[in-house]
């Protein structure tokens, strides 16, 4: 309830046109879509010390989509997801 109340409370304070609205709930849902595959990659892969990796890299995807999906993605870091990349984790992921 609290994330519904400052959604709108934004939209109104920024004066954010329907449209754009719409846009920005579309890319804030596809970026957790984005977040929810890394997680189940990382499940897959079952590899130690991959956490920080798959984590950096849903925010990363997330974070392309334009700004709903940095705001779902909540931006831990500025690196590349690559910089997290335990060695030998096959190149699947």
């Amino acid at each position: 309830m609290k994330l519904l109340t400052g959604l709108i409370f934004c939209s109104l304070v920024l004066g954010v046109s329907s449209q754009s609205w719409f846009s920005f709930l579309g890319e804030a849902y596809h970026g957790a879509g984005d977040m929810w595959r890394a997680y189940s990659d990382m499940k897959e892969a079952n590899w130690k010390n991959s956490d920080k990796y798959f984590h950096a890299r849903g925010n990363y995807d997330a974070a392309q989509r334009g700004p709903g999906g940095v705001w779902a993605a909540e931006v831990i870091s500025g690196k590349d997801p690559n910089h997290y990349r335990p060695a030998g984790l096959p190149d699947k992921y």
